[in-house]
């Protein structure tokens, strides 16, 4: 029997626990050895001992710089533990919107026994083997720790700088969404930005400019879909893989799926003016996409959070384009601050949210919109993005 480590004590190691039950989990949290209601064993990471394991599986979030993996000898992915159950998997990457792409995939194939999971929040473990299709969100994080398993059907969303304090620099966040396609075989298909047409790789390979460009190539009528904005790409790729696999397009079944909280959701105040949740928008690229939107109105920002060391030029030479206003909230306000003043862009710097909500309801006229999209992540101050969008919401709907 294999001596399993596990490393972290969260979602995706705990569920593998069921399925490994002699496993030991190595947590950073932890000072002294204890048993969980389960009767798991969690020991401080100080005590892994690799001549102890024969193998290993990381939490998806911890970093190659944390010492249990520097320490490892065995180390393999979530993915690679599954690497040979038998449906078809599909892997879904990028920077934005890969989420609401894995959703509308399932939406559009869950008549075809698929399941969906991955980092949209269920784990491998808890799949079912039986499925014919597995729909996995996959992040750079996991796809760094894989070297065995391999989607069948790879679909690599627009690349923008992300999770740079994690991997060292952007071209190593970039290297790890390329990975499965420099590793995939004939037969196997991958859907890809034409800036990386010359990659090498045995797969089918298409690629794309832009959502006319996917829609062309696949067959697909825009005007026959409701989604437009950031969400018209997620909705053409769910419809491609569904064309890839069954040949077939289904308008009215993609504009029955509706989106989740806390990506571009449209509320009103009691005085009738337009605030957005954005909170989901974690990074440049996301809000982008949202201001882009919402381009024809004077727009009230709150940016600002944890940016994850990402350069954040690039957003406030697109500011500067825009009928804006920022208020700067979060860890790096005065790091926006000072790129505001920079970039000749007006800017209130605020406590925090709800200050940023009450300054906002002074400045704003009845036509204009307020914009929670703070390309930053949330665990500065909150427990996640979706605390912080409800946060937004409340906020919002105490305004007198």
């Amino acid at each position: 029997m294999k001596r399993v480590s596990l490393f972290g004590y969260g979602n995706t190691t705990k569920a593998l626990a069921k399925k490994i039950p002699h496993a030991i989990f190595y947590d950073d949290k932890c000072l002294k050895p204890f048993k969980d209601e389960n009767g798991f064993m969690i020991k401080p990471s100080k005590e892994f001992d690799p001549k102890y394991s024969d193998l290993e599986i990381p939490s998806p979030g911890i970093p190659p710089s944390n010492p249990l993996i520097k320490k490892a000898e065995n180390l393999i992915s979530e993915y690679d533990y599954f690497a040979d159950e038998k449906p078809i998997k599909i892997w879904i990457s990028g920077t934005n919107g890969k989420t609401t792409t894995t959703q509308m995939t399932q939406h559009l194939l869950k008549d075809k026994k698929s399941q969906a999971g991955g980092n949209i929040g269920t784990p491998l473990a808890e799949l079912d083997s039986d499925a014919n299709i597995w729909i996995l969100e996959t992040s750079s994080f996991t796809i760094h720790y894989t070297n065995k398993a391999l989607p069948n059907i790879y679909i690599l969303l627009p690349i923008t700088p992300d999770h740079i304090s994690w991997h060292g620099d952007k071209d190593e966040y970039i290297k790890a969404k390329l990975k499965p396609i420099n590793m995939m075989k004939e037969g196997e298909v991958a859907i890809v930005p034409e800036d990386y047409k010359d990659i090498q790789t045995k797969a089918y390979l298409i690629t794309y400019k832009d959502e006319n460009d996917i829609a062309n190539k696949f067959g697909i009528d825009i005007d026959k879909t409701r989604f437009k904005g950031a969400f018209l790409m997620d909705a053409l790729f769910a419809m491609a893989i569904d064309k890839i696999l069954f040949d077939r397009i289904s308008y009215d079944k993609i504009n029955l799926f509706r989106l989740d909280a806390h990506r571009q959701e449209e509320l009103k105040d009691n005085k009738n003016r337009l605030w957005v949740n954005d909170t989901k928008a974690t990074n440049i690229d996301a809000s982008i996409a949202a201001i882009t939107r919402y381009k024809n109105l004077h727009i009230h920002l709150i940016l600002g959070g944890d940016d994850k060391g990402v350069d954040l030029n690039e957003l406030f030479k697109f500011l500067q384009k825009t009928d804006i206003k920022i208020y700067n909230i979060g860890s790096n306000k005065e790091k926006l601050s000072k790129l505001a003043k920079q970039y000749n862009i007006n800017f209130e710097l605020c406590k925090n949210l709800k200050d940023a909500v009450k300054r906002i309801d002074k400045n704003m006229l009845q036509n204009d919109v307020a914009l929670l999209s703070p390309a930053a992540a949330s665990l500065d101050e909150y427990t996640s993005y979706a605390q912080r969008g409800d946060e937004f919401k409340e906020t919002v709907q105490n305004i007198s």
